[in-house]
């Protein structure tokens, strides 16, 4: 969210640039996630169900191979895309001096080149950003117990944490000046978009869980039976969290896993012996569940929030299935056949 704008910005003169926030999608929005509990939905999950923080580090031989072949893929793409451009805007090639604007970034605010360093304003935002990072982290470090609402049984932190981050919220929309928001083309248009979106998902998603969490006994069960080395968790992960959002995918099949190898131990010692004697499998649900979540727009919130914004700027992002089509099966999924080949 910090860095899709100016991305946007810096590409404004450009016809061609859909690939550019799809390539941001794959890269930012889900592979460049999968270092520690703050990047990622499914690692959080993890680390609240007791995987260490630093456990994912495991996985940068993973992300510096998939990262490696979408940063060359990306490159070759770009070149042939800019190869193709009408020209370079006026601006562009006149290099520095006074400030100029130009309009042929089409929908959205003009782009804006100036000569000297790059500046950033809102710096305080920082702090909110901040709170919010120490607010997630309390939330999995802190455990005060839980409080009764109604029929609800609540655990404080996470009613700490949400608190938390509202407040940064707050702060921040009381305190930024809103001239900056406008400069930086803020509306709540993609928000709400996908708020409505995911609260959807949320609801229907529950039987999809239900029948996942039955395991051997459910309806899938001959499917979730087949599902017995790293590389089926990979991919089976990775193909629902496609779908069905990454972080409940991520936590079904870290729970099956668990049940396969330690059902009877408590949760907390079945984590660290899952961890020390079959570390390939939680590799692989965690990668399958963080890098196939670019899969579609719908595999982590992220990604359409993204596509929001970028078609809000006037870009022309591909469909849901165009997306697919064009871009992560014949882009993606070979990346993938190598993760699996080379490490599961």
């Amino acid at each position: 969210m910090l860095l899709i704008r100016p991305l946007l910005r810096a590409n404004a003169w450009r016809r061609r640039r859909s690939h550019v926030v799809v390539f941001f999608i794959f890269l930012v929005g889900n592979v460049g996630g999968a270092l520690t509990p703050l990047g990622d939905p499914p690692l959080f999950l993890g680390f609240l169900h007791g995987v260490p923080f630093f456990w994912a580090l495991n996985l940068l031989p993973h992300m510096g191979l998939v990262s490696g072949v979408l940063l060359g893929v990306f490159y070759l793409w770009d070149r042939v895309a800019l190869s193709r451009e009408p020209g370079a805007p006026a601006e562009r090639a006149a290099g520095g001096g006074a400030e100029r604007r130009s309009s042929s970034a089409g929908a959205g605010s003009p782009v804006v080149t100036r000569s000297g360093s790059p500046r950033l304003h809102g710096l305080l935002n920082l702090v909110w950003l901040a709170g919010i990072v120490g607010a997630v982290l309390m939330s999995g470090f802190w455990h005060p117990g839980e409080v009764a609402l109604g029929p609800l049984r609540l655990e404080v932190q996470k009613l700490g944490r949400d608190a938390v981050i509202v407040a940064m919220g707050l702060l921040s929309l009381r305190l930024t000046s809103r001239d900056i928001r406008r400069r930086n083309d803020f509306t709540w248009a993609p928000m709400r978009e996908v708020a409505v979106l995911f609260a959807g998902i949320f609801m229907t998603i529950i039987p999809a869980l239900a029948i996942l969490k039955a395991g051997e006994r459910g309806s899938l069960g001959l499917l979730l039976a087949a599902v017995n080395s790293p590389a089926h968790y990979f991919w089976a992960t990775g193909a629902l969290s496609s779908f069905l959002d990454n972080a409940p995918t991520y936590l079904t099949f870290f729970s099956s896993a668990l049940g396969r190898f330690f059902a009877t131990a408590p949760e907390a010692d079945a984590v660290r012996r899952l961890i020390a004697e079959h570390g390939d499998y939680l590799a692989a649900i965690t990668a399958g569940a963080v890098f196939m979540g670019a899969n579609t727009y719908i595999g982590n919130a992220p990604n359409f929030m993204v596509k929001a914004i970028a078609e809000e700027s006037g870009v022309r992002m591909p469909s849901f299935f165009g997306y697919m089509w064009r871009f992560s099966i014949p882009v993606l999924i070979p990346c993938f056949a190598l993760v699996s080949w080379i490490f599961f």
